[in-house]
């Protein structure tokens, strides 16, 4: 038993043909295609080995209108004859190729996006509120309308969850977020209060996953503040974003080595620090006296 994959049967369904599969075991019926492709072999002209494909095809096209114009031992009619008579019951084929792979229908959100196998993808603004048609093939995901079946979209294949979007499917370009951080306490006023180092503070400590930067907050303005000054405390948090140090024991030893920190150089440049500097004695001063 012959048992189809969905992509050969949807291709059918698309041309409108029933497919017709060989018997298992059964060469005879495999032989009819085998033997019409002989057939071809052995009958049709060949052109001089230097033609182009032009002359090869005009040569077939020959060929073909001389043995349909001939009448065949097996339906005992003139083929051409017989299409003349049958060209009135086909069908004619439809004007797109078929799409091969999994197809859904989805209507196209507010958001210009549909959502296929919990992953979300865009498309036009222009298709908001119609539905499409998500093919899913080859880890290629291509949207079409359902109406005219344009290709609408193409996106690679993501997983459960996450999303693909791109800005050319919106009349306006994607605004940088503009949100700063919003105070909620008294101690964070005034820390923010230190302008935009803090802010950065905040935002960069935030984005490298600290989840206790309250905290580290609440102890530099109850602690360090009070301590070094609201200069040097924003200079130090400037400093720890440069770093990505966001706890409250870095900004301190920002604090402890003072304004005189060395600065980071490139690799291969040369590195001065002022070192201390000690008095210098001779081998005479080492010497016992008395002792030659």
């Amino acid at each position: 038993m012959v048992i189809p994959t969905p992509d050969y049967v949807r291709f059918a369904t698309h041309y409108g043909f029933s497919p017709d599969f060989c018997a298992p075991a059964n060469p005879a019926s495999k032989g009819i295609v085998e033997n019409l492709v002989g057939y071809a072999k052995r009958d049709v002209p060949t052109p001089d080995a230097d033609a182009d494909l032009a002359s090869w095809n005009e040569a077939a096209v020959e060929w073909c209108a001389e043995r349909n114009s001939l009448e065949h031992s097996e339906i005992c009619a003139v083929p051409a004859d017989r299409l003349a008579v049958e060209v009135d019951l086909l069908r004619p084929l439809p004007a797109l190729r078929p799409r091969i792979g999994r197809a859904e229908i989805r209507k196209v959100d507010k958001l210009a996006t549909i959502r296929v196998a919990s992953a979300r993808y865009s498309v036009p603004s222009s298709l908001v509120g119609m539905r499409v048609e998500a093919v899913t093939y080859d880890g290629v995901v291509r949207i079409y309308r359902n109406d005219t079946g344009e290709l609408g979209a193409v996106h690679d294949q993501l997983g459960p969850g996450e999303s693909s979007i791109l800005d050319e499917h919106y009349p306006t370009p994607r605004k940088a977020p503009s949100r700063a951080p919003r105070a909620r306490t008294e101690t964070e006023h005034q820390f923010l209060a230190l302008g935009e180092h803090a802010d950065a503070f905040i935002r960069a400590g935030a984005a490298a996953g600290m989840t206790m930067l309250p905290k580290e907050i609440e102890i530099i303005v109850a602690e360090l503040l009070p301590a070094h000054g609201a200069a040097a405390v924003t200079r130090a948090l400037e400093r720890a974003v440069r770093f990505s140090r966001f706890r409250a024991e870095d900004v301190r030893s920002i604090l402890a080595i003072g304004p005189a920190a060395p600065e980071p150089v490139d690799a291969g440049d040369q590195v001065v620090i002022d070192l201390p500097t000690t008095e210098q004695r001779g081998l005479d001063a080492y010497r016992i006296e008395g002792l030659a």
